[in-house]
């Protein structure tokens, strides 16, 4: 029997300054992904993560 969805899932973070920036170290956009619980979180998600292509350390807000 399969399970069923449950309340954790995979959502991908994304840069909010890798659009925008054009100092840029290399092109490219940075994304992680990550676990979230939706019943504790049903808002967006964000967090303040690296980003190897501004190099250093943004927010990356949660995308769909």
């Amino acid at each position: 029997m399969a399970k069923t969805k449950g309340s954790r899932i995979i959502i991908t973070l994304e840069c909010t300054m890798c659009r925008t920036n054009e100092n840029q170290r290399t092109k490219g956009v940075s994304r992680y992904t990550t676990m979230k619980n939706r019943k504790n979180s049903p808002t967006r998600l964000e967090i303040k993560k690296f980003c190897r292509y501004c190099n250093q350390h943004l927010n990356h807000k949660e995308i769909k």
